[in-house]
């Protein structure tokens, strides 16, 4: 595809030159879903450009605030996935539903018989009648801010540039009300990065509050913890521990395939 973060982009148009809705798209290819309930199974990945959050782990940073990417119209953004033998496709970012035509083509997918994992950090909940079939709902933690010491991935290190994203991102990564929505309109999956073992008292306080506020049930199975890290090296560092985290607390492990397998390169 002609739509990467490495290859030369051949179609390059602007928004303003697509005739009709289109997406800013830095990655479409095919892989296995690498994390979650799902890994394993062979996906198409449509990854949008743009996020509202700043994690500094981020491991797609090239899409998220320095991007990388092709305007496609949503007709060839169908064309392409139809390419692929793959039926799941797997919608992700960046946070690919601060883009509204993301909602068209959720639903132009779902008419063709594609089942649709659309990933999210939680802080944008569609209407209830999108035909979402696996809502990857990934809430970020107090230890996914950016600081002076850790800043965003590949972003500036600018004191004050750093200090603006990590008042905005700590000011907006959890949403009770829209992870409420997001938990009663789809079936769902809550996905967490942790850095160690640490983080868990965060996860089981963030818990207990949707259990008090959602009617759906979320069982200790629907919490899964994966390890931070985007290479091979990084995830030998934390996979361990995040292990026996997942032990200890009755939630659910999920590895990362694709990082085990190709390591950080892209279209993974």
């Amino acid at each position: 595809m002609p739509v990467s973060s490495t290859p030369a982009v051949e179609n390059d148009n602007s928004a303003g030159e697509i005739d009709g809705s289109g997406l800013p798209i830095n990655e479409l290819f095919e892989s296995l879903q690498g994390e979650g309930m799902l890994a394993g199974v062979p996906s198409v990945f449509i990854r949008t450009s743009g996020c509202n959050l700043r994690c500094w782990f981020c491991d797609s940073y090239h899409t998220s605030w320095e991007p990388t990417h092709a305007w496609m119209s949503l007709d060839e953004i169908l064309e392409a996935v139809g390419e692929f033998d793959a039926t799941h496709v797997v919608l992700t970012g960046g946070e690919p539903l601060i883009h509204e035509e993301a909602l068209e083509l959720i639903c132009r997918l779902s008419e063709r018989g594609y089942h649709i994992t659309v990933e999210t950090n939680g802080t944008i909940a569609p209407p209830p009648e999108t035909p979402i079939d696996l809502a990857s709902i990934s809430p970020k933690l107090a230890s996914s801010t950016p600081t002076s010491e850790r800043p965003p991935a590949g972003g500036s290190t600018a004191t004050d540039e750093v200090g603006v994203w990590q008042q905005r991102h700590e000011e907006n990564r959890i949403d009770y009300e829209t992870l409420t929505a997001l938990l009663e309109r789809f079936a769902f999956q809550l996905k967490f990065v942790l850095t160690g073992r640490d983080d868990l008292p965060e996860i089981e306080t963030l818990i207990d509050e949707l259990r008090t506020r959602a009617e759906t049930e979320i069982t200790d199975t629907d919490v899964l913890l994966m390890p931070e890290g985007q290479t091979r090296s990084q995830l030998a560092d934390t996979r361990q521990e995040v292990a026996e985290v997942a032990v200890e607390s009755g939630f659910r492990y999920t590895p990362r395939i694709h990082v085990d397998l190709w390591n950080d390169a892209p279209e993974t």
